[in-house]
C-alpha cells in the first residue's frame, strides 16, 4: 500500500485547548535578507540536503517548549518508548544556521527544510498517546513560523547565512491539508494569526469532508480523500487558493529561494500548474514535488511521469531510488540499475531536471537496509554522478540510522549524530559535489553505458566536450573492463576520489571522435573510481537547461549551459526575446508575445554559432484553475479513461492523445459523476469536449456539439455538465 508514514495515526477524542494568546507566537516584521546571487531557477550544479528541522541541531535551547505545554517535548532519558519519538527533540533555525560552514565545506548547494511554518500547539492524542507536528506536515499557519524552531528574526538569519555561503534555501510547502480533524485544533487554518476556518465548522466549504484513502490506485481518492487522517483542503476554494498561493509567495518574497511540494499526486494537476505559476511569475524559482511511488511497477506511473513533463514541477525520481536501494542495498543486478535510468530518461522530457535520492524521511536508512559503509560509498558515488540533482538526506554523510522497529517512522528521524568533515562519505560527497559544479557533464549531459554485468557498472556522462567517466563494481571479485571505450580525450586521467574507494589512474588511447580504447584495467572488487574532463571554455553554444520549462508571453525564463560569450540574442519559439542580464554560463530573458502556445523550442546565437534546441511548454496566458463536473458518464472498460480536450493549448488543441489532453479524469468512486481541474488561459471563451479513450488508442467522442466556457480574469472556475449521448 502506498502510504506515507510521516503522519503519526489519527482518532477522534475530545479536543484540547489551545495555547493562550499571550503564548502564541508573535511574527516579525517582512526583514530583509542577504540576496542570493547564483541561479534560483535551477538545481542541476547543486548538491542539495534535507533537513528535519527538528533533528537536526539544537541551536537555541529556550525554544524547545514554549509555553511548556504537556507531551510536546521528548524525555531523553525515555527514548525507549516510541511515544518519546512523535515529539519535538529541540533542532531549530539557530541550529541550522550554527552548522552552515559544515555544510558548506561539504559542497551542499541548496538546503531543503522540513515545513518552517506554524503547525499545531497542542499533542494530538490517541489511546491516551501524544503526537505533535514536529515532522511539519501538521499546519495551521501558513505565514507564521513554528515556535519551537526560533523566530521569525532566526529564519531571516538561516536564510542570509545560507546566501552568504552562495546555498539555496528551500521550502518544503504542504497545501495539501493541514492537520487532523475532530482532535487537537480540529484542522484549524490560520493566515497570519486570523481564524479561517475550523473542519468541524466548515460553512464555507474550505475542506474535503471525505473518508481517508483506501485504493492508493483511485486518482480521485488520492485527490479528495483524506491522507493519513490530516484536513484535506479544497484548493478550488477561491479563499484556500488565494490563501496558499499568497502565503507561499509571502516566504519566496522573505528570501526563498525554491519550494518542494509535498504530496503532489494527492492535488489536481491543473491547480498545480496554476499554483507553479503564481511561484515562477513573482521570481525566478526551482520547484520539484514528491509523487510518492512504492514501487516501480506503480499503475500511476504515468500519470507521474506526465505531471512531471507538464506541471512545470520537477519530480523525486523514486522509480529510480528503487533501483539504487535495491542493487547496493540488498545485491539486485547492476543491469536492473541501467535499465532504470534507460527507461525514465526516454520517459521524461527532461530527466536532468530529476532529484535523485537514496533515502528521505518516507523511507529506512540506507545503513538500516545494508549497514556495511563500503556499500553506501558505492550507493553515494552513483547518486553523485547520475543525471538529476542528488539529494542527500540529514546524516547519511555520518552514516546515521536507527533499526529501532525495522529503522521505519519514526526511527529514521533520528537527532543528526556527529559533524564530523573527516568521515568517509562526507569527503566522498565533497569530492564529488565540486566535480558536478566544476564539470557541465555531471549537471548537463547524456548518459551512455560503457561496461556492464551484475556486478559492475561503468557509464559515462558527455556534455559538449565535458566528459566524466565512473565506474563501480559492487562485487566481490575483481574485473578487467575488457573493451572499455570512452569519450575523454586521449591521455592519463587520475581518480576523482584521489583512490580512496579503490580507484586508479585511467589511461585512453589515442583516437578520433568520441569512442576511444583505454588501456587495460581492472577494478578491484567493491570499488568506485571517477575520471573527469573539464574542457576548455567552449566558445559555441550550448543549452544545459531552461527554467521554468512551463511558462507564458511576459514570463522569466533563465538559459544555463556552456559558451554563451559575452552577448547574442535568445529566441522563444523563433521570436526573439528581451534579454535581462547575460553572462557566459546563465542567461535571464523575458519570454516574447507572439510566440506559439504548445512545445516550443529555446536557442542561443552568438558570432560562433546557434546553440542547440531545448523545448519548453509555451502557455496562451495565465492559467486559472477550472473544475469540470461531468454527470452521467458513459461505463468504462478495462483500460480505458476518459479525457478533456478542447480548442486551447492548456486542453490539447483537440488532441486525443494521452499526453496532450487532460486527463485520465477521476471519477467519483460508486457513481457515474467524474470531476477534473484544467488550468485555462484567464479571460478566454474556450470550446472543449470529453472523449473516451481504449486501452489500443481508439476514440468514443462524447457527442452533441462543442461545450463552452468563459473562464474567470482571476481566482478559480467551476462547471458542471452532463455528457452528451
Amino acid at each position: 500500500m502506498q502510504r506515507h508514514a510521516r503522519r503519526a495515526l489519527v482518532a477522534t477524542v475530545a479536543a484540547i485547548s489551545l495555547l493562550p494568546a499571550s503564548q502564541q507566537p508573535v511574527q516579525a516584521a517582512n526583514a530583509p535578507v542577504a540576496p542570493y546571487t547564483g541561479n534560483p531557477a535551477s538545481l542541476k550544479q547543486d548538491l542539495c540536503y534535507q533537513i528535519t528541522t527538528d533533528r537536526f541541531n539544537d541551536g537555541n535551547p529556550e525554544n524547545n517548549n514554549p509555553g511548556d505545554v504537556p507531551g510536546m517535548f521528548y524525555d531523553k532519558d525515555k527514548l525507549s518508548d516510541p511515544q518519546e519519538w512523535h515529539k519535538y527533540m529541540g533542532g531549530d533555525f539557530a541550529g541550522i544556521t550554527q552548522k552552515m560552514d559544515y555544510l558548506k565545506n561539504m559542497g551542499v548547494g541548496a538546503i531543503y527544510l522540513s515545513p518552517h511554518v506554524d503547525n499545531i500547539n497542542v499533542p494530538s492524542v490517541q489511546d491516551g498517546k501524544s503526537y505533535t507536528g514536529y515532522h511539519g506536515y501538521w499546519p495551521r499557519d501558513f505565514r507564521r513560523v513554528e515556535e519551537r524552531f526560533g523566530t521569525s528574526e532566526e529564519f531571516d538569519e538561516l536564510v542570509s547565512a545560507a546566501h552568504a555561503r552562495n546555498i539555496k534555501v528551500i521550502m518544503d510547502w504542504s497545501p495539501n491539508g493541514t492537520n487532523p480533524p475532530g482532535r487537537a485544533e480540529d484542522g484549524a487554518l490560520y493566515d497570519d494569526g486570523r481564524l479561517v476556518g475550523k473542519f468541524g465548522e466548515d460553512s464555507n466549504g474550505y475542506f474535503h469532508h471525505t473518508p481517508g484513502i483506501t485504493d492508493w490506485n483511485d486518482a480521485y481518492q488520492n485527490q479528495n480523500y483524506s491522507l493519513e487522517g490530516i484536513s484535506d483542503l479544497n484548493q478550488q476554494h477561491p479563499r484556500i487558493d488565494q490563501l496558499l498561493k499568497d502565503d507561499a509567495g509571502y516566504w519566496m518574497d522573505r528570501g526563498v529561494d525554491g519550494i518542494r511540494m509535498d504530496a503532489v499526486k494527492h492535488m489536481p494537476l491543473g491547480w498545480q500548474r496554476s499554483f507553479a505559476d503564481s511561484v515562477t511569475s513573482r521570481k525566478s524559482a526551482a520547484i520539484f514535488g514528491e509523487w510518492y511511488m512504492g514501487d516501480q511497477g506503480d499503475p500511476l506511473y504515468p500519470e507521474q511521469v506526465k505531471f512531471a513533463n507538464t506541471s512545470g514541477i520537477a519530480a523525486m525520481d523514486f522509480y529510480t531510488n528503487r533501483s539504487i536501494r535495491d542493487v547496493f542495498g540488498t545485491g539486485a543486478s547492476m543491469k536492473s540499475l541501467d535499465a532504470a535510468i534507460d527507461r525514465t530518461n526516454r520517459d521524461y522530457t527532461h530527466e536532468e531536471n530529476l532529484v535523485t535520492f537514496l533515502e528521505n524521511h518516507d523511507t529506512r536508512r540506507f545503513g538500516t537496509v545494508n549497514p556495511d559503509p563500503a556499500a553506501l560509498h558505492r550507493a553515494l558515488a552513483f547518486l553523485m554522478t547520475t543525471r538529476g540533482t542528488p539529494c542527500l538526506y540529514y546524516g547519511t554523510e555520518q552514516y546515521l540510522h536507527n533499526d529501532t522497529g525495522g529503522g521505519r517512522t519514526p526511527y529514521n528521524r533520528a537527532k543528526m549524530n556527529s559533524f564530523n568533515e573527516d568521515s568517509a562519505a562526507y569527503r566522498e560527497v565533497q569530492k564529488l559535489s565540486a566535480l558536478r559544479r566544476t564539470n557541465p557533464a555531471v549537471p548537463y549531459g547524456n548518459h551512455q553505458e560503457r561496461w556492464l554485468n551484475d556486478d559492475v557498472y561503468v557509464y559515462e556522462r558527455k556534455f559538449g566536450d565535458n566528459v566524466v567517466l565512473a565506474a563501480i563494481n559492487k562485487g566481490s571479485r575483481d574485473y578487467q573492463l575488457d573493451g572499455l571505450r570512452t569519450a575523454l580525450p586521449a591521455g592519463t586521467y587520475p581518480d576523482v576520489l584521489e583512490g580512496t574507494h579503490g580507484g586508479f589512474s585511467l589511461t585512453v588511447n589515442d583516437g578520433s571522435g568520441a569512442d576511444r580504447t583505454t588501456a587495460t584495467a581492472t577494478l578491484g572488487a567493491g570499488k568506485i573510481a571517477v575520471w573527469s574532463h573539464r574542457a576548455p571554455e567552449a566558445t559555441a553554444p550550448l543549452i544545459g537547461g531552461v527554467g521554468p520549462v512551463v511558462t507564458r508571453a511576459g514570463g522569466t525564463i533563465t538559459v544555463e549551459g556552456v559558451g554563451f560569450g559575452a552577448g547574442g540574442t535568445v529566441k522563444v519559439g523563433g521570436v526573439t526575446a528581451s534579454v535581462r542580464d547575460w553572462k557566459a554560463d546563465r542567461i535571464t530573458a523575458t519570454v516574447p508575445a507572439g510566440v506559439a502556445t504548445g512545445s516550443v523550442a529555446v536557442t542561443v546565437s552568438t558570432g560562433s554559432g546557434t546553440s542547440n534546441e531545448y523545448q519548453v511548454l509555451s502557455q496562451t496566458g495565465k492559467p486559472v484553475p477550472v473544475q469540470f463536473t461531468v454527470e452521467n458518464l458513459p461505463a468504462i472498460g478495462a483500460g480505458e479513461s476518459v479525457y478533456l480536450t478542447g480548442n486551447v493549448t492548456e486542453l490539447g488543441k483537440w488532441s486525443t492523445n494521452r499526453e496532450k489532453a487532460v486527463g485520465p479524469l477521476p471519477r467519483v468512486p460508486n457513481t457515474s459523476r467524474g470531476v477534473i481541474v484544467a488550468d485555462l488561459p484567464a479571460g478566454a471563451r474556450v470550446e472543449y469536449k470529453f472523449v473516451k479513450v481504449a486501452a489500443n488508442g481508439s476514440v468514443t467522442w462524447e457527442g452533441g456539439a462543442n461545450h463552452s466556457y468563459t473562464v474567470p480574469a482571476e481566482g478559480t472556475g467551476a462547471t458542471t455538465l452532463t455528457w452528451q449521448r
